[in-house]
């Protein structure tokens, strides 16, 4: 892999607004060398970290996997399908990810069907909680009124270490906070109760906070300046009930038509904490069983 600058961001203290943020410039081969040379994931059985990528139509949960994969391939890419300003899910089977087929970076992003409000629309939840358990075979087509269950050619009975979701990523669409119903923050409040009573180990969940570009002018001007302001972010923890520290906004590729290292920064942020956090929970599954099967 050809040396590319990308940028994550470091806070520091500032005079003025208390936290302000300044870029650290790392480098496309920096993280291969970490995750290829040092990272390994801590249980043999499991060749890659699982992530789970759930939210609502057009939160741009397919549009993160194309952006991820446009860092490390260091060109545009585009595998998944995404739904843009669509009301209605273009991901309507199971499809899952790999980031690198050489091993380079042993993690795989899953890509499921978008939730919507309407009780019989959009993914159930018990299917995604299937999909946690590592219950749901790839290639399965999403049935919102009829979850899978067993017997199916596409429900995995006994799932293994590899099979199964090691963190919980929620995709929210900044700019539409607001206007999200009530029965429908209730959904997603519902599969996060149910993935920390999965077991004791304590799945990672998180939240990937896109289109952010649209909810302040100073960001959409300047990305470097996506930190200053925390307000987006205490509004989406009170509504989901996650910490702060665990929403990351990120932007993806839309408009661009090569890859932007400020972009980047955000996503790989990211990674580089949630990447660890669900390594983290591989060791402690290895000591706990879990509660539910």
């Amino acid at each position: 892999m050809k040396e590319s600058t990308a940028y994550i961001w470091r806070t520091h203290r500032g005079a003025t607004h208390g936290l302000a943020w300044s870029l650290l410039v790392c480098t496309i081969s920096a993280l291969q060398r970490i995750y290829r040379g040092n990272f390994q994931i801590s249980n043999e059985g499991v060749r890659e970290l699982n992530f789970l990528l759930y939210g609502p139509v057009g939160a741009g949960k397919s549009s993160i996997i194309n952006t991820i994969k446009s860092i490390f391939e260091e060109r545009q890419y585009i595998e998944c399908l995404a739904a843009a300003e669509s009301t209605t899910s273009q991901t309507i089977h199971f499809q899952k990810f790999s980031m690198a087929k050489d091993g380079s970076f042993p993690f795989a992003f899953s890509d499921i069907m978008g939730l919507e409000k309407e009780l019989l629309k959009g993914v159930s939840s018990e299917d995604i909680i299937s999909a946690l358990k590592g219950h749901v075979k790839e290639g399965y087509t999403f049935n919102p009124v009829i979850p899978l269950t067993d017997p199916n050619e596409y429900y995995r009975t006994n799932p293994g270490p590899n099979d199964k979701i090691h963190c919980l990523i929620n995709v929210m669409p900044a700019d539409k906070l607001a206007m999200m119903a009530d029965d429908f923050i209730q959904k997603m409040k519902q599969v996060r109760v149910a993935a920390s009573r999965m077991s004791e180990s304590h799945i990672p969940q998180v939240v990937f906070l896109t289109r952010i570009d649209r909810t302040c002018q100073m960001t959409k001007e300047d990305l470097r300046k996506v930190y200053k302001s925390k307000k987006i972010r205490d509004k989406c923890s009170n509504t989901l009930g996650v910490p702060v520290n665990c929403i990351f906004p990120v932007w993806n590729y839309h408009e661009e038509t090569g890859v932007n290292a400020e972009i980047n920064c955000l996503m790989l942020n990211a990674l580089t904490q949630i990447i660890p956090w669900a390594n983290d929970y591989i060791v402690k599954s290895l000591n706990n069983q879990p509660r539910l099967e």
